[in-house]
């Protein structure tokens, strides 16, 4: 995730600070004025031997004072942020997903089998479900609760990647499947629950 500062959201607390920054110029403008008036009443013997470096001096202060300047009356002036911190109260539902893991969900219609693609769509449903709790059934022959309800999804994303055919006895129990859910959703206090089946 990338972040960005976005100025739209600034504002200033004191914005008549920001009138000095006229000053600003107006200071070095009579400084150099000042400065071409001066004569000098004689010149050192070692002159040229410095002279590179005072040239380069007599460039560089004025730039920092001029933003050492420009900064102390950013700072008087009270740069805010904006941002309003705002609370939405959303009620989470509970979700339980039933996979079939038989045998035939190893057929290859579906790249590179069925019960991957089923886990794709899976994998894809949890990512964007942020305050439901989800649960995790994988049923063939017999039925087992991979992951119990939570809101977990680094948990859930790695029982669903542990997922594979041949984890329970084969067979097609949809019955068994369906009734594991129903069972894991039974005691749940939620106001909304939903059992989902994958199967072929």
């Amino acid at each position: 995730m990338y972040k960005y500062f976005d100025f739209n959201h600034i504002t200033f607390a004191n914005p008549a600070f920001f009138i000095l920054l006229a000053l600003v110029p107006m200071y070095y403008f009579f400084r150099s004025k000042k400065k071409s008036a001066l004569v000098l009443s004689g010149i050192s013997t070692n002159w040229n031997a410095h002279a590179g470096n005072r040239i380069k001096w007599q460039f560089l202060l004025p730039v920092l004072r001029s933003i050492g300047l420009v900064a102390l009356i950013i700072a008087l002036a009270r740069p805010q942020n904006t941002f309003v911190n705002e609370t939405i109260n959303s009620e989470g539902i509970d979700i339980v997903m039933s996979i079939d893991i038989s045998g035939s969900m190893l057929a290859e219609d579906f790249k590179p089998n069925r019960i991957e693609a089923a886990k794709k769509v899976a994998r894809e449903f949890i990512e964007s479900r942020y305050t439901d709790r989800i649960g995790l059934v994988i049923f063939s022959g017999e039925s087992f609760t991979q992951c119990p309800l939570t809101t977990d999804q680094n948990i859930l994303l790695e029982q669903l990647k542990n997922i594979r055919s041949g984890l329970l006895e084969d067979g097609t129990a949809i019955g068994m499947g369906l009734a594991t859910a129903v069972e894991r959703l039974r005691n749940s206090k939620a106001k909304s629950k939903v059992l989902i089946l994958l199967t072929d």
